[in-house]
């Protein structure tokens, strides 16, 4: 009797024998996985994409019958992991938790980077896509999404916000809103989003954009406020939230999706059975497709909120 392998180590498998150069007889005999499996995660721990890693490398663990190790190598706005997974062994045996800002934004907001999405990586699958939310603390004093926006476009530049890095998704997820709403503000740039969750939740700052898994526990006890979802639609997890298209700005919808992938193999092209679901390593196609038209997604093109933060990058000297 045959027992059907879960997708997700299928997949994998997948990927580790198409990565690897051997000898078509020896791929006959390839057997997946013959040692513990690492997965790169390149923000700090609790994190969203580090709690999506957790969740299912845990189960990924008891599927393959090996450990999988979850490292955090977070700086670099998740460059330092997106390099230290390009220059690993291209055998399946480390993986990427990677997003639009390690994909997309990275690229178009750094000239000298370590690393090239399309040359250096090869895509396993999509893990997730996670929505937006636009919180603040208790001490803010704001009920909801509406009258901080009011407030926020009385007193520009007056008003600061968090984000989980320079550049980042939470970073241009706030840039996106100013623009929707015609806002000025003040960008305050954390090492990731643990810290950043943290100083809005205890007053420091009055207000971010983060994705909702590594914001739900700061929600459910109450030491932060729910504004607005960037959403489609409300979420069943908070019901009473509206969307920012109920408030006047369907646009104000950034995407925020999470991906495995794994180095690519320099003397082959990527072709196993995963490339029916993700024809070509066209890293932009991917991390822009919130939804099924991807074209009307404020992120298929370069926005001007992109921009701006491009020119506060030289300013700056980071570029």
């Amino acid at each position: 009797m045959t027992t059907r392998r879960p997708l997700l180590l299928q997949l994998l498998a997948m990927a580790a024998l198409a990565a690897t150069a051997l000898p078509r007889a020896a791929k006959a005999q390839f057997t997946y996985p013959a040692k513990p499996i690492r997965w790169i995660v390149p923000y700090p721990a609790g994190a969203g994409a580090d709690i999506v890693a957790r969740t299912i490398g845990t189960q990924l663990a008891v599927d393959a019958g090996q450990p999988v190790f979850i490292e955090n190598r977070a700086g670099g706005n998740t460059a330092l992991g997106a390099i230290e997974v390009a220059r690993a062994p291209a055998d399946g045996y480390t993986l990427l938790s990677a997003d639009n800002g390690t994909l997309v934004f990275n690229p178009a907001l750094y000239r000298n980077l370590s690393y090239n999405p399309s040359r250096d990586f090869a895509p396993v699958t999509l893990l997730g896509r996670l929505p937006m939310v636009l919180l603040v603390g208790p001490s803010s004093g704001q009920k909801d999404a509406r009258a901080f926006i009011e407030d926020a476009r009385a007193f520009p530049g007056k008003v600061s916000f968090a984000s989980a890095g320079t550049g980042s998704p939470q970073h241009l997820a706030m840039e996106l809103l100013e623009r929707e709403a015609g806002l000025e503000m003040v960008h305050v740039p954390y090492r990731g989003a643990a810290p950043a969750l943290a100083d809005v939740a205890g007053g420091q700052l009055p207000v971010m954009m983060c994705d909702l898994a590594a914001a739900r526990r700061f929600i459910q006890s109450g030491k932060l406020r729910a504004l607005a979802v960037a959403h489609p639609r409300r979420l069943a997890q908070l019901p009473a939230v509206p969307t920012f298209a109920e408030l006047g700005m369907p646009r104000a919808r950034p995407p925020r999706s999470w991906g495995w992938w794994c180095p690519r193999t320099r003397r082959a092209r990527w072709s196993c059975g995963c490339s029916s679901r993700w024809p070509a390593p066209s890293t932009t196609r991917w991390c822009c497709a919130s939804s099924p038209s991807s074209a009307s997604s404020p992120w298929a093109t370069r926005p001007r909120s992109s921009r701006r933060c491009c020119r506060a990058s030289r300013r700056a000297g980071t570029r």
